[in-house]
């Protein structure tokens, strides 16, 4: 439980609160772009009650109250605003990054399930976001007190992924080989279950639309099915069909389950051979030595045999325990929709929209009591591996998405898509190579014309009069367009000169040419 906030920082968590509900007042605005200059104003809002709150706190003392939550609330919504305005390589733009990368660092820690090459982009990353922050510090662009933030962040990150790194550095080198191969086993066995999970909740619910009367009874039965409704949408272990491999007229449902099931035979008999090798319940090394580091190993083998145990039992019950069933739906669709966004964020996606989703994932992860998710009675139900997964495939997926950001302004990125888009075309076509026409090119000089066309004194210019961020992107992939246009028309020319040439060649009156003809 938080601390209770101190009776000189309340005025301070009031103004906080104030900013929260102006940035989210701005992010539900979707019927014009974000201003740039509204994102800085409220930026330099919240830099000021921080600067007051570290002017009555001890930086020798950890705290964590109400006023903390909110500040990281405020902070990380206020980080998707300058992803969204294009100001990405900004210590602001960095703080939801480092939060998403430290959530996802913590799951690591408590699965246990990871290796060498995991760890090291997010050595990459780090390194790269601390530079961010060195130069806006050598620079004076962003106040101290939000610098200051930030390298605490980044230093609990680093901690973080140090602890990990310290944890694999006590594997013994004849144990480095079967340690990645057990966590590569590991989660394609958890893939595996979800994949299982989402088939029979998908059966169930076509069970349950079975059921339902198509074509409605009438009003005297209307009252009667209502109250039953909550019930009869919920599948259980009676109302979920068995499996007989023919559900639908196609014996889908069988196949698949035939599918998963010689999926999982060749891991089972890999798990068996890894286990082979275990002389009394460890490992031996070169020579019969036994290495270093046997629990870890031992460990993972075992609790890649449990989830093998779980696949088979979900076989025979097929479900998720029904007390966890709405948890399970709300990451599945959280899941698809962040698969969707991942595809289509070019143009689809607003970097504040993401903030509902960890809003989402939070919630959902605060659920879980010592790392599992447990029912009304504090049990422990079937499922918690493919849960657990669905919700660290939710967080992978948010930190793909914030580290894809792009430095070009929201309103600047329709054109940047659709400059993108020409310039694929005319590498094709340049590809390919002709024949063609001048009518040919004529689609990408008009886009390009229309383009330039929005363009005053050289820059694009916002609705509002400012010069949105990414005017070099932008323009870089503009001038290359045009160069490809140019090169295509230069090769189009030469094609037509060649041709001249050919005709040239030809001598009408060339006397080898008659004699020729009268043989």
């Amino acid at each position: 439980m938080s601390a209770p906030v101190a009776q000189e920082e309340l005025p301070i968590l009031e103004a906080v609160i104030n900013i929260r509900n102006r940035l989210t007042a701005l992010k539900k605005n979707r019927g014009e772009f974000i201003k740039p200059a509204d994102v800085n104003q409220l930026y330099q809002a919240i830099v000021k009650q921080v600067t007051r709150l570290n002017e009555v706190r001890d930086d020798h003392t950890t705290y964590n109250n109400r006023l903390d939550t909110t500040l990281a609330d405020v902070f990380n919504l206020l980080s998707l605003f300058f992803l969204t305005i294009g100001r990405t390589r900004e210590c602001p733009a960095t703080y939801s990054q480092v939060a998403s990368m430290r959530q996802i660092l913590f799951h690591m820690d408590e699965s246990g399930v990871y290796n060498e090459s995991d760890l090291a982009p997010f050595h990459r990353r780090l390194s790269e976001l601390r530079n961010i922050m060195q130069h806006d510090m050598e620079s004076g662009k962003h106040p101290p007190a939000m610098t200051k933030l930030l390298e605490r962040q980044l230093n609990e990150c680093e901690n973080l992924l140090r602890k990990l790194q310290d944890s694999l550095s006590v594997l013994s080198p004849e144990l480095i080989p079967i340690h990645e191969r057990l966590v590569n086993i590991r989660r394609q066995l958890v893939a595996l279950a979800a994949r299982e999970t989402a088939r029979e909740v998908a059966v169930a619910n076509a069970h349950v639309a079975k059921t339902e009367d198509p074509k409605g009874k009438s009003s005297a039965s209307s009252t009667e099915s209502e109250t039953s409704e909550g019930d009869s949408r919920t599948p259980t272990r009676e109302s979920t069909p068995k499996p007989d491999g023919h559900r639908d007229k196609d014996g889908k449902d069988g196949k698949d389950g035939l599918r998963v099931k010689a999926e999982l035979k060749p891991i089972q008999e890999e798990l068996r051979k890894i286990d082979s090798k275990r002389v009394d319940g460890k490992f031996l090394g070169p020579g019969g030595t036994v290495p270093a580091s046997q629990a870890v190993c031992s460990s993972l083998l075992e609790e890649c045999f449990e989830i093998v145990q779980e696949i088979r039992a979900q076989d025979e019950s097929k479900n998720v325990a029904t007390s966890l069933r709405p948890i399970y739906d709300r990451l599945s669709e959280i899941r698809k929709e962040l698969e969707q966004l991942v595809l289509t964020h070019r143009w689809s996606l607003r970097e504040t929209d993401l903030w509902n989703y960890s809003l989402s994932l939070q919630e959902i992860d605060k659920m879980r009591v010592d790392g599992k998710f447990v029912d009304t009675e504090g049990n422990r139900p079937e499922g918690q591996y493919v849960l657990l997964y669905l919700l660290r495939r939710c967080y992978g997926l948010i930190y793909r998405l914030l580290s894809s950001s792009e430095p070009v302004s929201e309103e600047l990125m329709p054109i940047a898509n659709k400059l993108s888009t020409v310039k694929k075309c005319l590498n094709e076509v340049l590809k390919y190579g002709g024949p063609f026409s001048p009518r040919d090119l004529y689609p990408y000089q008009l886009a390009l014309h229309q383009i330039d066309s929005m363009r005053k004194e050289g820059k694009f210019v916002g609705v509002d009069g400012t010069v949105p961020e990414g005017q070099g992107i932008v323009m870089a992939h503009l001038n290359e367009c045009h160069e490809l246009l140019e090169m295509l028309k230069e090769s189009m020319d030469d094609a037509e000169e060649e041709d001249y040439v050919d005709d040239d060649d030809y001598d009408f009156n060339d006397p080898s040419d008659d004699e020729e003809d009268e043989e």
